[in-house]
C-alpha cells in the first residue's frame, strides 16, 4: 500500500510556538476542523503533548464526515460506519491562545489516513488543492470574511435579544459597551485584525469585518474569531448564535465572502475597461460564479434554515444576478474608485451564511475561479436596482433540495471536490432534508438556532 509523507517539522517554529504557549500559560490545545455539517469538531490535548502530536498526529474516526447538524449519523459510499481511523496534524501557523478561554489555545488541523496520505474528505485539503492549481496558473487570491451573529439573554432555548437598541444604532453599543470592548480586546490579543464592529439590522445582531488575506489563513481566522465571539459572550452571560435565522420571518445572519485576485500580478476585478473596471478575466470569473451560483448555494447556504434567510429585499442576495455596489445582488462588485484601488477591487458573495463549512466555501469559489481561466459564459449586464422590482429577475433556489440538484450539474466543481468529499457532503445535506421533511419553519429555526 502506497504511503505518504508529512513535511519535515520545522523545529524552530515548534520552539517558538512552545515559548509562546508557555508565555500565555497555556495548558490545553483544542485541535479542530469543520465537518460537512458546518460544525467544528475537536480533539483536545494537554500542552505537553504538542511535540508528539505534531510528529504522529492525533487519532480521530472518519465517521464525523457523516455527522449531521444534530449529531445523527448518515452514510455514503465513502463515509459513515465504525471502521477506520485518521490522524489529525495541527498546523502550527494556526496555533493561537484564546484570550477569552484562559489556559486554552486553538489550532486547526489537516486530516490524513494512517499511511499519511491526505484524507480525501478533508475540506482544508480541498482548499489547499485549489490554491495550488491557481498558483500553477500565476493566480494569487485574497479573501476577507464578514461574520454576523446575535446575542441573547434567554436562559433556555428561546431567543431574547441582549439589546433592544435600534438597527445600526449607537444605543446597542451603549447597552453592551463592556461586552463589545472586551470582545475587541480579546480579538486583538489573539492577533486578529478587526476592520470594524457594528450593530447590524436584526435585534441583538452584530457584525465584524476581517481583512483580506491569503485564503487558508483567512478561513483559519474565521474559526478562531467565532470561538472568541462565542466564549466572550459566555463570560457576560450571553448566548451567541451564528445560525442563518434565529427568528421566523426575521433578518438572518449572513456569512459574506470578499474575493480579490491577481493573475501575473495584475488585478482582475479592477483596472480593466469592462463594467466597473472589470478585466476580461474578471468578467469571466463573475460570469462563471454566477452560472454556478444555484449549485454553489448548496455549499454556501447548506442548511434548510438558510432558505428562510434568502428573502427578497432583505439584502440577502436572493436573486441570481450581479451588480456594481448593489447590496441586493447575490454577487456585488466592490469596484475601483477614488478610494478603492484596482488592486483592492473585489467581489462580494452575499447569499452565503455560517451554517457552511468555510473551507468548502473558499475551495468551491476558487474552483470556479480556476474554471474561469479558460473563459466563461457571457456576462449579463449588472443590475442597478433591487432585483425584486424586475419582473424577470431569476431567483436563486428557494430550497436546499433544489440547490443540491443544481450542485450535481456542476461537473468541474464535483471533480475538484473528488467523489469522496462530494458524495459525503451531499449525503449529509440530503439526510438533513429528510430530517426536516415535514417540519414547520418554527421547528427548523428552533432546532438550528443554537447549533451554529
Amino acid at each position: 500500500m502506497t504511503e505518504g509523507t508529512l513535511p519535515a517539522l520545522d523545529e524552530g517554529k515548534l520552539h517558538a510556538a512552545e515559548t509562546r504557549l508557555s508565555k500565555h500559560q497555556i495548558d490545553a490545545i483544542a485541535a479542530t476542523y469543520i465537518d460537512n455539517a458546518g460544525i467544528a469538531r475537536v480533539k483536545a490535548i494537554p500542552v505537553e503533548r504538542l511535540d508528539a502530536a505534531l510528529r504522529s498526529g492525533i487519532g480521530m474516526s472518519p465517521v464525523f464526515d457523516a455527522f449531521l447538524f444534530n449529531d445523527h449519523i448518515t452514510e455514503s459510499r465513502y463515509s459513515g460506519g465504525p471502521m477506520g481511523d485518521l490522524r489529525l496534524f495541527l498546523d502550527l501557523d494556526s496555533l493561537t491562545p484564546i484570550p477569552s478561554m484562559p489556559g486554552w489555545a486553538l489550532g486547526v488541523v489537516d486530516r490524513f489516513d494512517q499511511y499519511l496520505r491526505p484524507h480525501p474528505n478533508c475540506s482544508r485539503g480541498f482548499l489547499r488543492r485549489q490554491l495550488a492549481q491557481l498558483a500553477d496558473n500565476s493566480v494569487a487570491i485574497k479573501m476577507g470574511f464578514e461574520i454576523e451573529w446575535v446575542v441573547s439573554r434567554g436562559d433556555d432555548t428561546s431567543f431574547v435579544p441582549a439589546t433592544d437598541g435600534s438597527a445600526y444604532g449607537l444605543t446597542r453599543i451603549v447597552d453592551l459597551a463592556e461586552y463589545a470592548r472586551v470582545l475587541l480586546v480579546n480579538l486583538r490579543n489573539a492577533e486578529l485584525i478587526v476592520e470594524q464592529l457594528h450593530p447590524e439590522y436584526a435585534p441583538g445582531q452584530f457584525e465584524i469585518s476581517l481583512p483580506a488575506m491569503a485564503p487558508l489563513a483567512a478561513v483559519d481566522r474565521v474559526v478562531l474569531a467565532k470561538t472568541i465571539i462565542r466564549s466572550t459572550g459566555r463570560a457576560f452571560g450571553l448566548a451567541t448564535s451564528f445560525a442563518p435565522v434565529v427568528e421566523v420571518n426575521g433578518v438572518g445572519n449572513g456569512g459574506h465572502v470578499h474575493l480579490s485576485a491577481t493573475r501575473n500580478n495584475v488585478p482582475i476585478f479592477g483596472g480593466g475597461d469592462g463594467p466597473g473596471g472589470l478585466t476580461a478575466v474578471g468578467a469571466d470569473v463573475i460570469a462563471t460564479l454566477l452560472d454556478w451560483l444555484p449549485g454553489l448555494l448548496a455549499v454556501g447556504a447548506p442548511s434548510p434554515a438558510s432558505y428562510l434567510r434568502l428573502v427578497p429585499s432583505h439584502w440577502a442576495g436572493a436573486f441570481q444576478c450581479w451588480g456594481i455596489e448593489n447590496r441586493e445582488a447575490a454577487l456585488r462588485l466592490v469596484a475601483q474608485s477614488s478610494l478603492v484601488a484596482s488592486s483592492n477591487a473585489n467581489l462580494e458573495v452575499k447569499c452565503f451564511d455560517q451554517s457552511a463549512n468555510p473551507y468548502l466555501v473558499a475551495g468551491a469559489l476558487l474552483a470556479g475561479v480556476h474554471n474561469a481561466l479558460d473563459g466563461g459564459p457571457p456576462l449579463p449586464d449588472p443590475v442597478a436596482c433591487d432585483p425584486a422590482r424586475l419582473p424577470d429577475a431569476p431567483r436563486l433556489p428557494q430550497s436546499l433540495e433544489e440547490s443540491i440538484a443544481k450542485l450535481w450539474t456542476i461537473a468541474p466543481l464535483l471533480d475538484a471536490m473528488g467523489p469522496e468529499l462530494a458524495e459525503a457532503f451531499i449525503a449529509v445535506r440530503k439526510a438533513e432534508l429528510v430530517h426536516f421533511a415535514s417540519a414547520s419553519a418554527d421547528t427548523i429555526v428552533a432546532e438550528t438556532r443554537w447549533v451554529y
